[in-house]
């Protein structure tokens, strides 16, 4: 890693057009623009991802100024997440890579196989054994699935708008991704901080009923509680 005035003197180099500095900067902070970068996973393919969290970062070098008074880690970290959230929301509120398209057809495939052999149907966990991948990709994966039609298409019917057109709500596309993101968070929790956040936030229980639920006490349920939404929010806006 390099020290905090190395950094700055590679900046104030790479500013004046120094090409070798930025690459020196960029190499030197590739594990930076990776920690960002993963919080996206899915959304597009990994070296397209990489390369916008380098775009990112190349902007807060020109954009840094040491009056700021913050490490240039700190100030980067907004810009490079800035400007893949960017890219998503001008080039559409959801990317699916290749990658998810295909698992989500190979999952729906294999479902249909189980349901038609009478088999019950497989769980996530099930489903991430047999294809040799994560959960969270498996949800990932099924709720791509949803999205793959375009928004250009006309339902065929006797109204022939856009299905764009139809769209309504007061949502915007940095809160839909912003949605987006806090749900991969969720799934990556372990199952008891899950459990305490569905609990909570989307069926309503209080603290107590929580605690009764799981076996603990209510301080605990509190104190877990904190921690997770500690979490998410580094998670959302790091």
């Amino acid at each position: 890693m390099l020290s905090h005035e190395e950094t700055l003197a590679l900046i104030q180099l790479a500013k004046s057009g120094d090409g070798d500095a930025k690459g020196k900067l960029i190499s030197e902070n590739i594990p930076l623009i990776k920690s960002i970068v993963k919080r996206f996973k899915g959304r597009l393919e990994y070296d397209d991802l990489m390369q916008l969290g380098a775009m990112g970062f190349l902007k807060a070098v020109s954009n840094f100024d040491e009056s700021f008074g913050v490490r240039f880690s700190t100030y980067a970290v907004p810009m490079i997440s800035g400007e893949i959230k960017r890219f998503l929301r001008d080039d559409g509120a959801l990317k699916v890579s290749r990658w998810a398209k295909t698992l989500a057809c190979k999952i729906s495939r294999y479902v249909d196989e189980k349901n038609k052999s009478g088999e019950s149907e497989p769980t996530v966990d099930e489903l991430a054994s047999h294809f040799g991948v994560d959960a969270q990709d498996i949800v990932f994966a099924m709720d791509s699935s949803h999205y793959l039609v375009s928004l250009s298409d006309t339902l065929g019917d006797d109204d022939s708008a856009p299905l764009g057109d139809r769209i309504q709500g007061d949502s915007s596309p940095d809160e839909n991704l912003d949605e987006m993101i806090l749900k991969d968070s969720i799934n990556t929790l372990p199952e008891r901080e899950k459990k305490i956040i569905i609990l909570r936030y989307f069926r309503d229980l209080t603290q107590n009923e929580v605690a009764m639920e799981l076996g603990v006490s209510q301080v605990q349920v509190s104190r877990i509680e904190s921690k997770i939404l500690k979490k998410l929010k580094d998670e959302i806006d790091p």
